[in-house]
């Protein structure tokens, strides 16, 4: 197996790195699907998966990732199709990315709570040419199918199939769970006429029509972004970014045979997909899968599965360490976790620390380069605050908003600009949009932040979430971090208003802790104590709960809408 050793210039984060993490990395010359293959080799009777207490060896997993290869190429599916997935975190989904990839085609993940209108518009752009979804999708999922094929578009979603989640679970929830399950009339009518996914899986693997993959060029990926700030555009991903991601996080923690991850991160989303999915199993470590967040799901997940790593995003933990009954359950097992996606607040990282007594490394990425690209160190100087250093071979600047040309000193704010071997190949039938996000090789985030003297970056605000009001600048993170010290809030949010006077005014929206009662003239009161006087909230808007992405980010879009 050949490797690529990219050449690195000393950068001043590289000596904050953990001993055990290489400044460079050797990244193998091959796509994500092989590195998983030498770990169905290398750890074939390893867990590789564990969902619902159910586990699946290393050795199975690849078998059925055999199988439904086989079988995909059996009804004509061929190198560069588009097949979206439609599934919660369960054992179909990681076996079909596998079994996708393996063949040459090309993942779509979408959000299974997708709406017809966005699951027509990603299916007619991406082209897609197979669906694998959940069956109680399936009303919305042919009614999607007959639009396009009345409207002669035959070629986009030719086969769909449906599996239920309850297929790999074990005895007896697989018995109880079609009880706990309401079909819409829509589907009931639809589902005798499906296809199902679970038949794929038990015809007798055949040997693979050889595929020529170019790691570099090629697309593996087909993600579209969560639209928090429009239309969902296409992120082109290459093979060759997701296995340098994956082998970037796997190092960063240095991942092993005996590391077990609870993934309750969507794994459609490039955070859980990277971080959960294929960073492990490239590892030969296991994932617990958890189809969806709650907070009592996760208590006893860890509790019983005792998992070393854990990655989420802020609201993951907000919901944790607000849990009335929190000390019933043993959490000593966790060694580290991830968070990202969004700002964390100070406190909120403070006392989940003093909680669990694990390793919170807050960190940075986004789905123009598949996910993670920076964290604080696990053993180092962890920053609170800061979004950490760089991963090996992970470039970061600062530059300046208005032309994005001039790289700043330390402590100046402008635009994170980036990059490494992870980055995009650009956004699908949209070069307008690709050639704005990706100039001379470097990716334009659209974030802005700094770097401290010693290479840790902070991030202040999205470059389109920036306040101005009366001609001052209002960075809302600088705002909710305070919100977030009044001991009644649970969550906060801070948008800027149309304004006929200043231009814009700051709004807080907040959620409350159980029990709290507070009034928003005492919420701005106390927003006066630490802020300057054009920075404090003018309004503040209390919600029973606040509109979230598939991973728990603040939807500041609908708040603004």
């Amino acid at each position: 197996m050949n490797n690529i050793t990219p050449h690195k210039p000393f950068l001043p984060w590289t000596k904050h790195y953990d001993s055990e993490v290489p400044i460079t990395l050797k990244y193998p010359t091959v796509s994500l699907d092989e590195l998983f293959r030498k770990s169905v080799e290398e750890h074939a009777e390893a867990i590789a998966l564990v969902f619902f207490g159910k586990n699946i060896r290393y050795r199975q997993l690849g078998h059925y990732v055999n199988n439904l290869a086989t079988a995909l190429q059996g009804i004509g599916i061929q190198q560069g199709d588009r097949i979206a997935l439609l599934l919660p975190n369960c054992p179909q989904y990681v076996i079909s990315y596998f079994a996708i990839l393996s063949i040459g085609a090309v993942v779509v993940p979408i959000n299974p709570l997708s709406t017809e209108s966005e699951l027509l518009h990603i299916f007619r752009d991406g082209q897609v040419r197979v669906v694998i979804g959940l069956d109680l999708l399936a009303g919305r999922l042919e009614n999607v199918r007959d639009t396009c094929h009345n409207s002669g578009e035959h070629h986009i979603l030719e086969h769909t199939f449906y599996t239920a989640l309850n297929e790999f679970m074990p005895v007896p929830l697989k018995i109880l769970y079609p009880f706990s399950r309401t079909f819409s009339d829509e589907t009931k009518t639809r589902l005798p006429q499906c296809k199902w996914f679970k038949p794929l899986l038990k015809q007798e693997s055949q040997p693979l029509i050889p595929t020529t993959i170019d790691i570099i060029r090629d697309i593996a990926l087909l993600i579209y972004t969560g639209g928090t700030t429009g239309k969902p555009k296409g992120v082109m991903l290459s093979h060759q970014a997701l296995v340098a991601n994956a082998t970037q996080g796997a190092a960063w923690v240095q991942m092993q045979e005996d590391d077990r991850l609870l993934a309750v991160l969507p794994i459609f989303h490039g955070f859980g997909m990277s971080v959960c999915m294929n960073a492990p199993l490239i590892s030969g470590s296991s994932c617990v899968l958890i189809p969806r967040f709650n907070v009592d799901d996760i208590l006893k997940g860890i509790h019983r599965f005792q998992p070393t790593l854990f990655a989420g995003v802020p609201t993951m933990y907000i919901g944790l360490i607000n849990h009335p009954n929190l000390v019933r359950y043993n959490l000593s097992s966790l060694r580290g976790c991830f968070v990202g996606a969004a700002p964390l607040a100070p406190e909120v990282k403070r006392q989940f620390e003093k909680l669990t007594e694990s390793r919170l490394m807050e960190g940075y990425g986004l789905t123009e380069a598949v996910t993670a690209l920076c964290a604080n160190p696990y053993r180092g100087v962890n920053k609170t605050g800061s979004i950490g250093i760089p991963f090996a071979d992970v470039i970061m600047q600062v530059r300046d908003i208005e032309t994005g040309k001039i790289i700043l000193p330390p402590q100046e704010i402008g635009e994170i600009v980036l990059t490494g071997p992870e980055i995009m190949l650009g956004y699908y039938n949209q070069p307008q949009e690709t050639a704005s996000a990706i100039r001379d090789g470097w990716l334009y985030t659209g974030d802005i932040g700094y770097m401290d003297e010693e290479g840790y970056f902070y991030i202040v605000d999205r470059k389109k979430d920036m306040i101005i009001t009366g001609g001052f600048n209002v960075y809302p993170r600088e705002v909710e971090d305070v919100l977030y010290l009044h001991p009644a809030v649970r969550e906060a949010c801070v948008i800027g208003i149309k304004d006929d006077y200043k231009g814009e005014l700051v709004k807080g929206f907040i959620t409350l802790r159980e029990g709290a009662m507070v009034k928003e003239g005492d919420i701005i009161t106390f927003c006066r104590k630490h802020l300057l006087p054009y920075k404090v909230p003018e309004q503040v808007e209390i919600r029973q709960e606040l509109p979230k992405t598939a991973i728990g980010k603040i939807l500041k879009r609908s708040l603004r809408e």
